[in-house]
């Protein structure tokens, strides 16, 4: 198994605890930030190791905490643990099992760029999860690891945790910092971007949970060893959340690079296809990213790899789809999400997505005409980069894919009333028709 960095320790009984996670050498890593580092100098660090953001675009990291404007705004940082992107459940498991991992570098990031007041901003759903921090805060308070003059330092933290009420849209950043003010979770126009001015009108640092837990990993082995992980451009290891038909879904820390073929039939890993099918489609980065075609199986899972293969490392869930699957009732499925999950600012999205929804739902139910599919395409077009927030480019990702690569399942739901494959097809109720009644 490869080294693991986010994970170590994930299994370790009562590692949720303060004192189970410091005789696990927790909380070093924050000890070694605040006694031999400088806060820029951690910021170079963070640079130096290549750690890029974990919750979809995958931009530099250190990068982002050097945008922050200097001014005399009181700065914020805002840890986005909202995470709601199907087929990602990675954030709730450091959450649920090892808290401090993400206490300690949200402590660690703060201190690094000058915050004094810090949100973790839990999705409303992960009950478990908001508890699981709430009490790891509570215990980092009382052993003196946050308050005033931090392990005897003059740095100073107070970290507060936000429930939301359960809204996609707030896992966009500006929207997540609306819904921490007290208003609908809307998006906000940029610029100005949140480094300028965001929470609270002042210089504010975004990042995902995952970010944020491998920062002590970071600063306790160095920058360097981090960047020996991955690969030139994608540096270090990332949690690879597998689901679908496969054998063993699961979250798996690898080193970005790895095949995605090993990912997915590896023994260690996916061990296969369910059932041994043949493999269909594969959306590499959660369900807003584009499909892939068995062809593109052996791709490296890196960000440039993965963007050179036509779609998007993203929040890192690989969902894959065996041809036991209509690739039109599984598109259908996640336009229904993103229909329902539109916040309604905007009306590109508001109205686009209803509209795919029901051309979808014609199709799959055998009362499409040839033309919808066209039509899909085109409503996806006025929709993709014309709506106010990345939500509508989302709605829009899996239907171009989709109709590009499985054109003749769609036309097949037009000229024949039923799926070409799976439960709905015409082989499948001819089966089950043929089956004793007692065995149906």
């Amino acid at each position: 198994m490869p080294e693991l960095i986010i994970t170590k320790n994930l299994d370790v009984p009562g590692i949720d605890k303060l004192d189970v996670y410091r005789q696990n050498g927790g909380y070093e890593a924050l000890a070694k930030a605040l006694r031999d580092y400088q806060p820029d100098e951690l910021v170079d660090a963070i640079k130096t190791s290549g750690l890029r953001g974990r919750g979809g675009a995958g931009f530099p990291t250190g990068m982002k905490w050097s945008f922050l404007a200097k001014n005399d705004k009181p700065r914020y940082l805002c840890c986005n643990c909202d995470e709601s992107e199907p087929g990602t459940c990675k954030d709730r498991v450091i959450m649920e099992q090892i808290p401090h991992r993400l206490v300690e570098g949200v402590i660690i990031t703060s201190y690094a760029c000058k915050v004094h007041t810090a949100f973790i901003y839990v999705r409303g759903e992960l009950v478990k999860a908001g508890l699981q921090v709430e009490k790891a805060v509570a215990e980092a308070y009382e052993a003196g690891l946050l308050g005033k003059n931090i392990l005897g330092s003059d740095f100073s933290l107070d970290v507060i945790v936000h429930r939301g009420a359960g809204a996609y849209i707030c896992g966009e950043e500006s929207a997540l910092m609306e819904s921490l003010e007290g208003r609908r979770g809307y998006p906000r126009l940029k610029p100005p971007f949140p480094a300028v001015v965001g929470l609270y009108g002042g210089p504010t640092v975004i990042n995902n949970c995952e970010t944020l837990a491998t920062v002590p990993a970071i600063i306790e082995n160095g920058a360097d060893y981090y960047a020996s992980f991955g690969t030139e451009k994608s540096k270090g290891t990332r949690i690879f959340c597998l689901s679908g038909q496969v054998k063993k879904p699961g979250n798996y820390e690898l080193p970005l690079g790895i095949p995605l073929s090993t990912l997915i039939y590896d023994e260690k890993y996916g061990g296969g296809i369910q059932d041994d099918r043949e493999l269909k489609a594969i959306i590499p980065g959660g369900s807003s990213t584009f499909i892939l075609t068995p062809d593109k199986v052996d791709t490296p899972l890196d960000y440039e790899s993965i963007a050179a293969a036509g779609s998007m490392l993203g929040s890192g869930g690989v969902i894959v789809i065996s041809d036991a699957t209509c690739i039109v009732g599984a598109i259908l499925r996640m336009t229904e999400f993103y229909r329902d999950e539109s916040c309604g600012k905007c009306t590109p999205c508001r109205e686009g997505t209803f509209w795919l929804t029901e051309i979808l739902e014609r199709l799959e139910h055998g009362h499409g005409e040839m033309r919808d599919v066209d039509l899909l395409l085109d409503i996806c077009d006025n929709l993709a980069g014309k709506s106010f927030c990345p939500l509508g480019d989302a709605a829009t990702s899996s239907i171009t894919s989709g109709v590009r690569k499985f054109r003749a399942e769609f036309e097949y739901h037009v000229t024949h009333g039923c799926c070409m494959t799976g439960p709905g097809s015409k082989k499948s109720h001819t089966t089950e028709a043929a089956q004793p009644a007692g065995t149906r």
